[in-house]
């Protein structure tokens, strides 16, 4: 009797609840038959994002997450680039101003409180890191642009998508569908662009 090949396994190397909720959104239709684990399965230690940019970030967590693993990991760094405020938050988007959301939201709004609507442009950028236990690793990178609005609207998503408007929309990414926010969004450009690699990657263990 012949036995079953077991099912390729992928460590999405978050701990974060929503984003992991968006990873496994985006990523089922595009890595059918491959079990996405959360992180927070194992007890690995915890990640120092300690790199300059997404991409130095994004490939110390995916390294090591599949070294402590031993399977193929898909991690991300993302954040929001404000043009009026030098490109912050940027990196530090998730330690930019107090410990929740509506904490870095609110902090966006007071810096550009008297900024006007044509100077409040800004982008998403997120870079996607797929590694292998044996120290290999590949990125890629994907940005949306739009403008920040006055105030927060909507109650979905999460981070800064109630203050974000991406380019030719009304609604923020807080406001859209989830369908339409995959689909534009700097997260969902990049994982779409990473489930590639991680077919090579899930071919060669």
């Amino acid at each position: 009797m012949t036995r079953k090949a077991p099912m390729p396994r992928l460590i999405l190397a978050t701990r974060n609840a929503a984003k992991l909720t968006e990873f496994r959104r985006i990523l089922r239709p595009l890595l059918p038959g491959v079990r996405l684990l959360s992180l927070r399965r194992f007890r690995a230690e915890p990640i120092h994002e300690s790199g300059r940019t997404f991409e130095q970030n994004a490939r110390l967590k995916a390294l090591a997450a599949a070294k402590q693993t031993g399977m193929v990991a898909l991690a991300d760094d993302s954040g929001l680039e404000v043009e009026a405020l030098g490109g912050a938050p940027s990196v530090r988007s998730s330690r930019f101003a107090g410990p929740t959301d509506e904490d870095r939201t609110a902090e966006v709004l007071r810096l550009l409180r008297s900024v006007p609507a044509n100077k409040r442009r800004a982008k998403f950028v997120c870079a996607a890191a797929v590694a292998t236990p044996d120290g290999k690793v590949k990125v890629v990178r994907a940005e949306c642009r739009g403008q920040i609005t006055y105030q927060p609207r909507g109650r979905a998503g999460f981070g800064y998508d109630p203050i974000f408007v991406h380019e030719g929309y009304t609604r923020t990414f807080a406001q859209v569908t989830r369908a339409e926010k995959d689909r534009l969004s700097h997260r969902g450009k990049a994982l779409r662009k990473a489930a590639a690699l991680v077919r090579d990657a899930l071919a060669r263990m």
